[in-house]
């Protein structure tokens, strides 16, 4: 099996996709799964050159990054051409700052882009009006914007969300032990971004995770662990 998917890509594809149809594991089981010790041999999943070529298989360090946040609304622009307006709920509004950068795009088309800036927050009853000034005039004043605000929620370790698979309440990532060779973590989250997500336990600055790729080698992994005992499918754990 594994001869026949180092030669033939096409054929390790279809492989996946049957795998990730038929493959489910509800809360109990993972909760199962979690419960089991390290092996003493940990048992991990390789994958060749040629497979990793094929599906663009890339791995990213664990990393101190910019967790952000996105805010989208809908934003009328003033006739001036220069002010857009908008509203948000107070959970959303929590977020916004005076100075913030912002993208706005008409809805009719995304394909221009306008850069503005937050202005002022002003409350309104139970909601919070948004100014944001656009760094250029915006043309159709009478057409609805998208606006798009970039909140920064600070700088912590965290890991792309492309990297982090979820089962069964669990969130797992699969770490790079040695060149083509992958061990599935689970780890505990924090803050959710819109690229990245906080790493509170579970990983050290340097770990090397699968992020593209990384449903591939959960796959392979749970199928060579089907046929290992119930030590194969052990997660390891860190404690930080």
């Amino acid at each position: 099996m594994k001869d026949a998917l180092r030669h033939d890509p096409a054929r390790a594809l279809c492989r996946v996709i049957a795998l990730l149809t038929t493959i489910a594991i509800c809360p109990a089981d993972a909760a199962s799964v979690r419960e089991h010790t390290r092996p003493s041999e940990a048992p991990s999943t390789a994958v060749n050159d040629t497979q990793a070529a094929d599906l663009t298989l890339t791995v990213t360090p664990a990393a101190e990054q910019t967790i952000q946040t996105w805010i989208r609304t809908a934003a009328t622009l003033e006739p001036s051409g220069k002010t857009l307006t908008a509203e948000l709920n107070t959970r959303e509004g929590a977020l916004v700052q005076v100075g913030q950068r912002a993208r706005a795009f008409q809805v009719s088309s995304r394909s221009s882009m306008y850069q503005a800036k937050i202005t002022r927050v002003t409350a309104r009853d139970d909601r919070l009006v948004v100014e944001a000034t656009l760094t250029s005039r915006g043309p159709n004043s009478d057409a609805p914007y998208l606006l798009e605000i970039v909140a920064d929620r600070g700088r912590f370790l965290a890991v792309p969300n492309a990297a982090i698979i979820e089962e069964g309440g669990a969130h797992i990532v699969y770490v790079q032990h040695q060149p083509g060779h992958y061990m599935p973590m689970e780890i505990h989250t924090g803050l959710q971004g819109e690229l990245y997500t906080q790493v509170l336990h579970g990983l050290d600055a340097g770990d090397e995770v699968v992020t593209f790729g990384s449903f591939f080698v959960d796959a392979e992994y749970k199928l060579k662990a089907s046929g290992g005992g119930d030590a194969a499918m052990g997660h390891e754990h860190h404690h930080h």
